[in-house]
């Protein structure tokens, strides 16, 4: 019979997945916020719906103006900071073995990062603006990947073995 990894194991495990979802959000804030033109333009041009198929019957989703176009992209770049943030501090209450709040805030922050890249970029840019239509302004692998990665991290924060002993 398999045992399973030791208490300490998991937590450990738990700290640094969680800690590499933060410095992943950290990095892209920080990309976002440092390079603010290179995702402005992906963010405008998923909005505009200028590289779709121009269907008639979708086209009146897209959002034109400029201004609507960079709020959204600096309530992004907000959601994104939050989020590193809150997952930083998971990532140091997981440290200090303070299990119960790391598993709360981390669940908290993997939770934001989970909707922003679920329910934002897959389901609002990829479905609401047709995102997968486009062969230039596509980010659903991308965003796949990061809620795949998160959803894992969510899990392995919530095995029975990261609680104390």
């Amino acid at each position: 019979m398999a045992s399973t990894p030791p208490r300490s194991a998991l937590r450990l495990t738990a700290l640094l997945l969680t800690a590499s979802v933060a410095l992943y959000m950290a990095l892209v804030a920080f990309g976002n916020i440092t390079d603010f033109g290179t995702n402005q333009q992906f963010v405008r041009h998923v909005l505009a719906m200028d590289t779709t198929f121009k269907d008639d019957d979708l086209m009146w989703r897209a959002v034109t103006s400029k201004g609507l176009q960079d709020a959204a992209y600096v309530a992004i770049i907000v959601w994104e900071t939050l989020a590193a943030l809150v997952l930083i501090y998971g990532s140091w209450l997981w440290a200090r073995h303070d299990t119960a709040r790391a598993r709360r805030v981390s669940t908290y922050g993997l939770l934001m990062v989970m909707l922003l890249f679920g329910a934002g970029f897959i389901a609002i840019g990829g479905e609401w603006f047709a995102m997968w239509q486009s062969g230039d302004w596509n980010g659903l692998d991308a965003a796949t990947r990061v809620f795949v990665f998160s959803g894992i991290v969510l899990l392995v924060n919530h095995l029975p073995g990261t609680a104390e002993s």
